[in-house]
């Protein structure tokens, strides 16, 4: 790997970890923004709960060493609740500003899975 793909790893990852975290915490927490905004998009408050989990233990998942598979995992994970976000905030009509922050973090969860060191990759004979 190169040093210029390594910073552009741990950048990337740094990163989304400091925003799942954060907005896992927020969730956590049900801020009366955040519970506003899932009812809004047509979720249950509970959701919060569980999203707010995952996002914590996927963070740990990505930033300790070993673990490929449940690295693996963990990023399909965060693509999926980034994904379904953006489409949440799309069905409902919400303004861009609202799409901005899950965008930023699935594009920094590809960045982050594409340009993952070796020793954090699957190998094709596990």
């Amino acid at each position: 790997m190169t040093k210029r793909n390594k910073i552009i790893y741990w950048i990337a990852t740094l990163w989304l970890a400091l925003g799942m975290v954060a907005t896992g915490i927020v969730q956590l927490m049900k801020v009366k923004e955040e519970v506003e905004n899932i009812t809004h998009l047509g979720y249950p408050v509970y959701i919060l709960t569980i999203i707010g989990i995952w996002k914590l233990l996927g963070v740990v998942s990505v930033l300790i060493p070993k673990f490929p598979l449940v690295k693996e995992w963990a990023y399909a994970g965060f693509f999926f609740a980034m994904s379904g976000a953006i489409f949440s905030h799309i069905a409902v009509g919400n303004p861009v500003s609202k799409i901005w922050p899950p965008l930023l973090l699935l594009v920094l969860t590809v960045i982050s899975w594409y340009f993952r060191p070796a020793n954090r990759k699957l190998s094709v004979n596990q």
